[in-house]
């Protein structure tokens, strides 16, 4: 597993690693992950489960990714694929650096890759036709890519190129063992939305600043908690003092993962205002401890919960406001209970885990080719990037070839196998709040 994005960092792309990572190493393989230094969490750690885990030397360049080398990491990174004996190199997130680079080097090395694609992106900004261009290169010698809701799968394969049958999807899960509904169900005399949310302008930070005053005065027994930090956290701090809402807007700053849940059971309704989302876990941790969601009507968010649990909305502030009524008159009908068996049904990493192990088997079987087999599918990637893709793989051939002489892979000291003892999930989730805590 590579990325630059992973404990003690927090999101929906560690999330998926470290979980996925617990599942398959329950299945039997042997798992490592590779990631940036964060802070002084540098070298090798290990985590639940016997979960090894490379934070390499590389500090952080520009929001939590390393800056871009192209060859600076070949070393390192083919020392730990021969150390460590690895099969298949499976790389996430489009934004992360280290794992375009990591990806390359393991293609160039021979090894079989996967890429799990956790965003989406559009086709017009400069940022999005430049790092489309960049997903294309990577993705032209994949073995097999993943993609987390159908739409998602189509927006990678239109910015990429790839063909669809390549492509597949496997969405997130939740830990239901952790998300859990509060032991006594809330009273309704006093209707609280929580937020859990970055406060950038992604996220839709710019639509709560006009939703949540409007919906205070609409409903008076209405109050918000917001969790999340970003540079639009100035933004609705501003919002509170202009409207007089210090005592109906809670703001709770940065929340770390293991206080996630305390904060979603002291409310009824979770709000997310995102502006674009390939597929939200908050939503998930959210609907797992019974609160009834509000969510605008972008990307793969129609495609995560039942319509009987979730309240959509246009990203428009009247569609939010009319969409948050609608949630609270639908509340008395809402059993957190039920909802939670229901997410117990339908999503578990371990199915996650098992799908995955299916594309691992598929992306093992395609056949080995060499570097002028390679080189016509970059090519094929254009006029002019065709060419500039196929020197940048060139180079790194022959980098590898001269590390090979300097020293060759036989002098490479692999590491010795032992297993740790397999713990039961509930023994995870309690190593894994205490890690988080310590981290």
């Amino acid at each position: 597993m590579v990325s630059d994005f992973f404990f003690p960092n927090f999101g929906g792309v560690e999330s998926h690693i470290y979980y996925l990572s617990q599942c398959l190493l329950k299945l039997g393989h042997k798992v490592v992950v590779m990631t940036h230094a964060y802070g002084n969490r540098s070298g090798v750690r290990y985590m639940t489960g016997g979960l090894k885990v490379y934070y390499v030397p590389w500090r952080p360049f520009l929001m939590q990714n390393t800056l871009p080398t192209v060859y600076g990491t070949l070393p390192i990174v083919r020392t730990i694929l021969v150390r460590e004996k690895i099969s298949l190199v499976h790389g996430h997130q489009a934004f992360s650096t280290l794992c375009h680079e990591a990806l390359m080097h393991a293609r160039t090395m021979g090894y079989k890759v996967v890429f799990t694609d956790h965003s989406l992106y559009g086709f017009a900004d400069i940022g999005s036709i430049h790092m489309n261009k960049v997903l294309q290169f990577t993705l032209a010698d994949v073995s097999q890519a993943i993609c987390v809701s159908h739409t998602s799968k189509e927006n990678t394969v239109l910015r990429s190129g790839l063909p669809p049958e390549k492509v597949f999807m496997i969405p997130n899960a939740v830990d239901t063992a952790m998300f859990k509904p509060a032991p006594e169900r809330l009273g309704n005399d006093e209707i609280i939305i929580v937020v859990i949310s970055r406060l950038v302008y992604r996220k839709g930070a710019d639509l709560l600043v006009e939703v949540i005053p409007e919906i205070c005065r609409l409903y008076p027994n209405v109050r918000f908690i917001v969790g999340g930090d970003g540079p639009k956290r100035v933004r609705l701090e501003e919002m509170r003092e202009k409207h007089s809402l210090q005592d109906r807007v809670e703001m709770l700053g940065s929340v770390p993962h293991a206080h996630v849940r305390s904060v979603l059971i002291s409310g009824h309704i979770f709000l997310n205002s995102s502006l674009t989302e390939a597929f939200c876990i908050a939503i998930l941790e959210a609907a797992s401890c019974g609160l009834l969601t509000v969510s605008t009507r972008v990307g793969g968010v129609p495609e995560v919960l039942p319509e009987d649990m979730i309240v959509l909305a246009e990203p428009d502030p009247s569609d939010m406001v009319r969409a948050t009524g609608k949630a609270i008159s639908l509340l008395p009908n809402i059993d957190p209970q039920q909802m939670h068996n229901r997410m117990k049904k339908l999503y578990d990493w371990h199915d996650v885990a098992k799908r995955t192990e299916i594309v691992y088997d598929r992306a093992l079987k395609c056949p080995d080719q060499n570097l002028l087999e390679r080189l016509s599918r970059y090519l094929s990637c254009g006029s002019w990037a065709g060419k500039i893709f196929c020197f940048v793989m060139i180079i790194d051939f022959l980098l590898w070839r001269l590390l090979q002489l300097w020293q060759p892979t036989e002098e490479i000291e692999e590491v010795p196998e032992f297993t740790l003892p397999r713990h039961q999930d509930e023994e995870i989730i309690s190593n894994f709040n205490q890690e988080q805590n310590l981290g």
